[in-house]
């Protein structure tokens, strides 16, 4: 198991992991949190080199998936970078890319209630007024859990606040910041239940959110 202690704050800067090798060939992964060698909950970048493809699998608790680089494919679309995609409980594919991509992927960790299929290109839907300067993109939400893109404009800071249901961060541009350190792009952080801290930021930075959804 890695980083399955749902208690405890992990932070990682994704550029700095190796490229470990997947099943598949020319499919390579930087594992983030993982239950078990090939199932259960996982949460990775994953790079498709051009023309790899992964075989036809199922996603029992489904899967989730922010395209950050290159075009991710699948029988049923192709998903340049900034889509961001839900493959519900029970559903299946077998993806691929032509001209390989880099994706953040989280598997196994919805409600097997939450039977929505998303697609949302990110370069295209609208930005909502937030607390302050912020700007905020909904992606998807089901009950206590609100997945979004936040955009902070330069020194901006928001106010000290706590994390009902843990909050998880995935840094796509600048520099976000708390009390507690500097992330730079590419930073992967998972915050426990009720933790809480005093974010701003000294320079423009999108972030990737999610909130609600950890163990309580």
């Amino acid at each position: 198991m890695l980083n399955m202690d749902f208690t405890r704050k992990v932070v990682i800067n994704t550029s700095e992991l190796d490229w470990t090798p997947s099943p598949a060939g020319g499919v390579l992964r930087k594992p983030l949190a993982r239950e078990e060698a090939e199932r259960g909950h996982a949460t990775s970048v994953v790079r498709y080199e051009p023309g790899a493809r992964f075989p036809h699998h199922w996603h029992p608790l489904g899967e989730e998936i922010l395209v950050l680089e290159g075009v991710f494919s699948d029988e049923n679309g192709h998903y340049s970078a900034g889509t961001y995609l839900r493959n519900p409980p029970g559903s299946g594919h077998a993806p691929f890319s032509e001209e390989g991509c880099t994706l953040l992927v989280k598997l196994h960790q919805f409600d097997e209630r939450d039977k929505a299929t998303v697609r949302v290109d990110t370069h295209t839907a609208e930005w909502l007024p937030g607390y302050g300067g912020l700007q905020v993109m909904p992606l998807h939400e089901f009950e206590h859990e609100h997945v979004a893109l936040v955009k902070w404009p330069a020194n901006e800071k928001f106010q000290p606040h706590r994390h009902f249901g843990g909050e998880e961060i995935f840094v796509l541009s600048g520099e976000f910041c708390d009390e507690d350190g500097h992330y730079p792009a590419g930073t992967w952080l998972r915050s426990p239940h009720l933790s809480q801290h005093h974010p701003f930021v000294e320079q423009e930075t999108v972030i990737w959110v999610k909130t609600g959804h950890l163990p309580i």
